[in-house]
């Protein structure tokens, strides 16, 4: 039925209403998010940008089932607003965003972060080496700086404020 791998992938991404990607044939892709190298997204993941900007940096790990999304549209949806409304997000590098993630529009997640699974990160600036984890979302700020730079033999450099 398919001549090679990549007809069927092509056959395949056509029918689940899919664009190739260099993560997995079931992320989906809306828009043009920058996405920094040695990044990971699992399947079952969305990124979407709609009218906003996506940044997401270097050496991050996405897990699975992860929805990445800078539009909202429950004004609409509820009859108060004729627009969606579009916030960027930034996810800094080397970030670690656990399965069933929900990161909205307006989110920036300092480097060397964890989100734990099930999270909701909503509009919020989330230092570097932070812990966050819970909906409503907990931040436990700096968690990881001590440990890294341990590991590391030096200081980040980064302003803790």
């Amino acid at each position: 039925m398919f001549e090679t791998r990549d007809s069927f992938r092509r056959a395949f991404l056509d029918m689940i209403g899919n664009k190739d990607n260099a993560y997995h044939p079931l992320v989906w892709i809306n828009g043009e998010p920058e996405i920094g190298p040695g990044t990971y997204i699992g399947g079952f993941s969305e990124v979407n940008t709609g009218n906003a900007r996506v940044t997401i940096g270097a050496d991050c790990d996405i897990a699975s089932f992860v929805a990445i999304n800078a539009a909202d549209s429950h004004r609409r949806a509820i009859g108060i607003s004729d627009e969606l409304e579009y916030c960027d997000i930034i996810i800094g590098d080397n970030v670690f965003i656990g399965s069933h993630c929900a990161i909205l529009g307006g989110a920036d997640i300092g480097h060397h972060s964890v989100i734990g699974a099930g999270t909701i990160v909503r509009a919020q600036h989330i230092p570097p080496f932070s812990l966050v984890v819970g909906n409503p979302m907990i931040v436990r700020e700096e968690y990881y700086r001590a440990e890294y730079e341990a590991r590391h033999g030096e200081s980040t450099g980064d302003d803790p404020t």
